[in-house]
């Protein structure tokens, strides 16, 4: 299964960031084969308006069936969840804690949105 974290960075050990839409970039994490792939999303940080939906859009495109991120604004989670993929929130520090607290079932899938759009 394919897992996406929002970050900042290029690693696991990377910083998790706390905006879906608007992060720079997501690492996505393959359980199957250990593998990590680096997408970037710099066109929508300094987007105007849409940046949670096209964000929303290509982690459909990527595979992935679950979501990491620090917050997700409520176009983007319907997007996701119209997709099948469940969204988990955290405050993990880095993608890392992240990725063990998700396999210790430590998160729990969120049921909505928890910031309103444009969160700042």
């Amino acid at each position: 299964m394919k897992i996406v974290f929002t970050t900042s960075g290029n690693s696991l050990e990377a910083p998790l960031e706390g905006r879906f839409g608007r992060a720079p970039r997501y690492l996505i994490y393959d359980q199957d084969h250990d593998t990590v792939e680096i997408l970037d999303n710099r066109q929508n940080v300094e987007a105007t308006q849409g940046a949670g939906i096209q964000a929303a859009e290509a982690v459909v495109r990527s595979g992935a069936k679950a979501l990491v991120t620090g917050h997700c604004g409520p176009k983007a989670f319907r997007v996701l969840a119209a997709a099948g993929i469940q969204v988990f929130t955290t405050d993990a520090a880095t993608v890392s804690a992240a990725l063990e607290a998700f396999r210790a079932g430590d998160l729990r899938p969120t049921k909505s949105a928890d910031v309103e759009g444009h969160w700042a």
